[in-house]
């Protein structure tokens, strides 16, 4: 495995500004970046697995991101298993709080046992804290605006009503 290869794991639904703000900082740290839209079978999804693709290649561009890095998805196992994959030997998850590093430390632990992957943790940018995918289903399904939290990208998509992109 390489630790020049890292994999940026998370469900995407939608994507948010301080997801795109993880993934810029990661692609700066490594030479190739995975990001890669995990299925998470304690969450319903609002968006199909392959708009979530979309929007963040949409994101990832809009924000000017650049470097080697693959949007793909993954389904088929462990999220290990696709980090042995690609050779990647990092997994980088971005924290907002306490609550975060408490639900993901026990995971890192367990990723590092099982394949001895590490992963690193990235602060988010204080401007993001309080941003999650869920708040931003919530707004939107109220019909609030969600300009602020998402890349334009997003916001043009689920402002619409679009469901084809």
């Amino acid at each position: 495995m390489n630790n020049r290869i890292a994999v940026v794991p998370g469900s995407f639904d939608p994507p948010t500004l301080g997801h795109i703000d993880v993934i810029r900082r990661a692609a700066a740290l490594y030479d190739r970046l995975h990001v890669l839209v995990v299925h998470n079978p304690d969450k319903e999804a609002m968006l199909p697995i392959a708009q979530r693709l979309q929007l963040l290649e949409r994101s990832i561009a809009a924000a000017g991101i650049g470097g080697d890095i693959v949007v793909a998805s993954w389904s088929m196992g462990l999220l290990v298993d696709y980090a042995i994959d690609v050779g990647a030997g990092v997994l980088v998850k971005g924290i907002r709080s306490q609550v975060d590093i408490t639900y993901e430390n026990p995971m890192a632990i367990v990723n590092r046992h099982l394949a001895q992957v590490e992963t690193v943790f990235l602060l988010t940018d204080p401007a993001h804290a309080m941003v999650s995918s869920s708040l931003v289903r919530q707004v939107a399904t109220l019909g609030g605006d969600i300009a602020p939290f998402v890349p334009a990208p997003v916001a043009e998509f689920l402002d619409t009503g679009a469901r084809d992109i």
